[in-house]
């Protein structure tokens, strides 16, 4: 399942809601993405074939909810960007960003912290 970046946008708001109606949705998302209220609503239709968000019918409109979690997610997307960009291996990652001066002194060191615990078997 690919969902796009404006689509994203619509799932954001739906994990921050936990579940919300099409009117909460627009609420949320039109006016800080400067979207109508129709593309919204497209946006929330093309979800569900996906399987990334559910609908429960109560009375004259539906109850949306997620069920692609945000960490499915989340793990989705930077598993492509790994594999598009540096062949799906970390170390080329973060040498891109150490040599663009991206990685802070703290950066640097919950790194060192996950290779630790990485080593340890955590």
């Amino acid at each position: 399942m690919s969902i796009s970046d404006a689509e994203s946008e619509v799932m954001k708001a739906l994990w921050a809601a936990g579940e919300a109606t099409a009117e909460d949705l627009i609420t949320a998302v039109a006016v800080p993405q400067h979207w109508g209220e129709a593309t919204v609503r497209t946006l929330i239709n093309r979800l569900l074939p996906m399987g990334a968000r559910s609908a429960e019918r109560e009375g004259r409109r539906y109850r949306y909810r997620p069920v692609l979690s945000h960490d499915q997610w989340l793990a989705q997307q930077s598993s492509g960007v790994l594999e598009r960009l540096f062949g799906g291996r970390v170390a080329p990652l973060v040498a891109h960003f150490s040599q663009q001066g991206k990685l802070t002194r703290r950066d640097v060191e919950e790194l060192r912290k996950l290779i630790e615990d990485f080593d340890d078997g955590r």
